[in-house]
């Protein structure tokens, strides 16, 4: 499979505008589209989205519009076919260090310990020690992985194992943090502690999230907007503003008028029914 590249002829610099400076994130008219051998598959079609600095998006939409593509853009792992992309008004032409990147899976090293396994993140980036180990500290005192730091994975709950994986991408302090599916294997309970928990990281850490998920309640649970993608050839066919503020008690939070207001209009979107998740 490969990317159908158009033309470069974008400048370097981000578009014009006083936005492109102060947006984290900048997203303009994106399209990939894949060769395979037996036809050309159009994954995205003119994505246009800013995200602020400090603010919570959450991307929902059905399998296969390109939600995951979105984030590898962001991060510099894929090239698109057509538009561009910009982090902090520098244009994406590669792989970025200064992203976080959490995954479904937590993806640790067994023979590893969770300090261990955090602290990975320093050496390929080749952090100084002393300073790596204080932020790890402080990142295990955070996330409530205090006294199973010397604990290796198949010790672990699923929940602490992607503490550990959040732990890892938050290590070199990025501004901004991808996170696709990342509570997706957890059980129901566990994954609205872990929501509870990443929305207090976050308001504490002051860090950009982009959230890929499949759960409407979760995406307006955390996120600041949601942006809701059509079928593939994915689009943005709506952004919700959630409306709710930033500290949010999971239970009164369901319970909000905004809440449900959010999630109704995000389910008629995408042709879901009430109790669809």
């Amino acid at each position: 499979m490969k990317i159908i590249s158009e033309d470069e002829t974008a400048a370097k610099a981000g578009p014009a505008g006083d936005d492109a400076d102060t947006a984290a994130v900048r997203i303009d008219d994106v399209a990939v589209r894949f060769r395979t051998k037996k036809r050309d598959v159009t994954a995205l079609h003119k994505v246009s989205l800013d995200i602020g600095m400090g603010e919570f998006v959450a991307i929902v939409g059905p399998s296969g519009c390109g939600k995951s593509t979105l984030l590898k853009l962001i991060a510099g792992l894929l090239k698109p076919s057509g538009g561009g992309l910009w982090l902090r008004g520098e244009k994406v032409t590669g792989p970025r260090p200064d992203i976080g990147y959490v995954f479904q899976r937590a993806a640790l090293l067994e023979w590893r310990t969770a300090r261990r396994n955090i602290l990975l993140q320093a050496e390929m980036r080749k952090m100084p020690a002393g300073q790596a180990r204080e932020r790890a500290d402080r990142l295990i005192e955070m996330t409530g992985l205090r006294g199973f730091e010397d604990a290796h994975p198949h010790e672990l709950s699923g929940g602490m194992q992607q503490r550990v994986a959040l732990c890892r991408a938050l290590l070199h302090e990025p501004p901004v943090l991808l996170m696709d599916e990342p509570f997706g294997a957890l059980d129901a309970l566990t994954r609205e502690q872990m929501n509870v928990e990443l929305n207090r990281i976050w308001r504490e850490t002051g860090t950009t999230v982009v959230l890929v998920t499949h759960s409407i309640a979760e995406a307006v649970y955390l996120a600041d907007r949601v942006v809701v993608m059509s079928p593939r050839p994915g689009t943005v066919e709506e952004i919700i503003d959630v409306g709710l503020p930033a500290e949010r008690d999971y239970s009164a939070t369901m319970a909000r008028p905004e809440f449900a207001r959010a999630t109704g209009r995000i389910r008629e979107l995408l042709g879901a029914g009430p109790a669809l998740d």
